[in-house]
């Protein structure tokens, strides 16, 4: 039997997850410990330890797959490293101007996101380069160097270099990176050609700004992991996800942390992809609630991804899984407003002081404090009993709350709920009228530590009809980051009418690209991960000559030969989305890309446990929801069966999670572990 082992950890705001395979992909064993905000990496170490206690020899792991949210906390904190920046001169305020947008239309009066880099920290450089990439200015060593002496004694340790149209010509960038690391090699510096060489110029100096602002957090943060794990006798090369669904080495993750900052979100979606596709549904909304935040995410067959994401205040132009942030979370804190009115979230207790119930100081109410005053949580069961919670503690800070509002503690626990279910609705509905789908199409898959516990009363409100909970959804994303293949993504900003394209041009480039991508490849596998196949996807932004927006198309390599086939297929898929299209006109092909990705050979086993088939009750107990008694069954996984379903409201008590059926749905469990959940007529 091997003895060898694949570890995945996923770093999250309260808990940080594990899960250990076998190289067969059977699961040994799960757990979540809390996360530690000041040193994430203890947690790890923290669970390296439980592991060896559950008889997991470390020294027998051989793949090391994490994900962390280290690098977004640091942005949405502010909290990098002192960051300078060097521009074409002329294009000193690019983060200052932005795209002329207001974020939020409906307020005249919001204030302008201060960026990363303040303008006293931005020097213009007497170089120019135009459109096509021919040099019009040459670029001056002497005063690039004088200009990073003068943000090296303002005290900036890391370095963004952002030239004009440096997507078509790196020469002016390359040079200066070189002459700047050879005087000043104790800089972090990144240049925009190398970190995404994509036009936008704002966008693309945006992305290698917060790069630079997050590297030296990440580079250290990842050099404590790797001296850490070593205590264990963990020799396996360490890998990271990223926010496309993918991973690569820490090691590179280090040096572009700015393809990391949505990889824990990410991470959770590649899970639920699995998931779903083992259990033959096609049609996904993901439902991810852990302590701080609600992610959302839709999965037709595969997941979508997007250029357009959010990291707090700031858009991330590179390419990442599609997910929406709706709601609060299981320790988001509720609270009364100068109104009167009560809110909830989206300040978080974490896992220190947590919510009130956790006796670690935390005197505010949360979500959490609500269902374990409600009955639906038990007090003495928590992480499998690993964790008391103390009823009185939530009672107390129930109370406390709704004196502002003239509810009992009882009253204001549900209240609680109503909010945080009523703050989702507001938010998912548009976004999935946004996106063109009727939710109830779609099975709702529910996971984090308190995904399972909310999902059934999220899907009441908005009409999801079937609610999927997989084995051990509390550690899902931490089994993402398994099942996580090595990708990256290419771009190359072409800009031709499809009218002027020469014979051949299209697939030159995308060969260009191709090579890029395996070279890449091959240089993550070197370090020891063994991969069951490579392959490329090919897309293109396209749109129409004089529009200003492009839709994303992916192609075959039929359609890459064959640039009027790719024509045909963005006339297609632009009167999908629009209803409209005009076959006659000519298209613009804007940008390029190329995604590389290399298989691992074998993927974790869904099912966890095996059913008994018996539906007998372990317990009664009395629970108050929407402002009724009821005699709630508690059961385990283990005790459901596909041959009988059994109505809410049911409590389902797990080590990871706490599953919250409420009347009106049915449950049952199918061959691969999965509870089943659908509406009752």
């Amino acid at each position: 039997m091997d003895s060898k082992y694949r570890l995945g950890i996923d770093i999250g705001g309260t808990f940080t997850d594990a899960i250990v395979t076998d190289n067969q992909g059977r699961v040994v064993t799960t757990l979540k410990t809390p996360s530690v905000a000041d040193a994430p990496e203890q947690a790890i170490f923290n669970a390296l330890e439980q592991l060896q206690e559950r008889g997991v020899d470390t020294k027998q792991i051989d793949l090391f797959v994490h994900g962390t949210t280290l690098g977004v906390n640091t942005l949405i904190e502010r909290s990098g490293a002192v960051t300078g920046l060097l521009v074409t001169r002329g294009f000193r305020d690019v983060l200052e101007i932005r795209r002329l947008r207001l974020e939020n239309t409906t307020n005249l009066y919001g204030d302008k996101t201060p960026p990363l880099v303040p303008r006293q920290l931005v020097k213009e450089i007497n170089e120019r380069q135009l459109a096509d990439g021919t040099v019009l200015t040459p670029l001056d060593p002497q005063e690039l160097l004088a200009a990073v002496e003068d943000l090296v004694q303002l005290g900036v340790t890391a370095l963004a270099v952002s030239f004009l149209h440096s997507y078509a010509n790196d020469s002016h960038e390359a040079q200066a990176e070189q002459l700047i690391r050879e005087r000043y090699p104790q800089l972090f510096i990144c240049r925009s050609s190398a970190i995404w060489p994509q036009q936008r110029e704002f966008e693309r100096t945006l992305a290698t700004v917060m790069n630079a602002y997050v590297g030296e957090q990440m580079g250290s943060y990842f050099k404590r992991l790797q001296a850490g794990i070593g205590q264990y006798g963990v020799s396996a090369t360490l890998l990271s996800t990223m926010s496309n669904g993918g991973m690569m080495t820490a090691a590179r993750a280090a040096a572009e942390p700015v393809r990391t900052l949505l990889s824990g979100p990410a991470s959770g979606v590649i899970g639920a992809t699995y998931i779903a596709g083992q259990a033959g549904i096609s049609q996904v909304v993901t439902f991810d609630m852990g302590g701080t935040s609600v992610d959302v995410a839709l999965i037709d067959k595969e997941p979508a991804y997007s250029t357009e994401n959010q990291v707090g205040d700031y858009p991330v132009i590179i390419p990442a899984v599609d997910v929406t942030a709706i709601g609060a979370g299981g320790g988001s804190i509720a609270w009364v407003d100068s109104v009167g009115v009560l809110k909830v979230g989206p300040r978080s207790a974490g896992a220190r002081p947590g919510p009130a119930c956790y006796n670690r100081g935390g005197e505010h109410a949360t979500t959490t404090d609500a269902y374990l005053h409600l009955g639906i949580l038990q007090a003495d069961r928590f992480l499998g009993g690993q964790m008391r919670l103390y009823p009185e503690l939530a009672e107390q800070a129930l109370t406390r709350l709704g004196s502002q509002l003239r509810l009992s503690a009882t009253q204001t626990a549900q209240a609680i709920l109503d909010v945080a279910t009523a703050n989702m609705y507001a938010q998912f509905s548009p976004l999935m009228a946004r996106k063109g789908v009727d939710p109830r199409d779609f099975t709702l898959l529910a996971y984090g530590g308190a995904g399972p516990m909310h999902a059934f009363l999220m899907a009441r409100e908005v009409g999801i009809r079937k609610v999927l909970i997989p084995p051990s959804p509390g550690t899902l994303c931490a089994m993402g980051c398994m099942v996580a293949n090595l990708r990256n993504d290419f771009v190359f900003t072409f800009h031709k009418s499809s009218g002027h394209l020469q014979d051949g041009e299209l697939l030159s480039q995308y060969s260009l690209l191709e090579q890029q991508g395996r070279r890449w490849i091959e240089e993550e596998a070197s370090g020891g991960v063994e991969l069951g196949g490579t392959y490329v996807i090919y897309s293109a932004d396209m749109r129409y000559e004089g529009q200003a927006f492009d839709l994303e198309v992916t192609l075959s390599e039929a359609e890459i030969n064959s640039p009027d086939q790719a024509k045909h297929k963005f006339h297609q898929q632009y009167e999908s989305v629009f209803g409209i299209s005009q076959p006659d006109a000519e298209v613009m092909f804007v940008n390029l890309r190329a995604s590389i990705v290399g298989l691992l050979p074998s993927k974790p086993a869904v099912g966890l446990v095996q059913a008994t088939g018996s539906s007998k009750p372990a317990e009664l107990r009395s629970i108050r929801f929407d402002g009724l008694d009821h005699q709630a069954k508690v059961l385990s996984r283990e005790q459901l069966s596909s041959e009988r379903r059994i109505s809410g409201p049911v409590i389902l008590e797990e080590y990871d999670t706490t599953v919250f059926i409420p009347p009106g749905f049915a449950i049952y469990r199918d061959a691969g572990g999965n509870i089943i959940g659908e509406a009752e007529l």
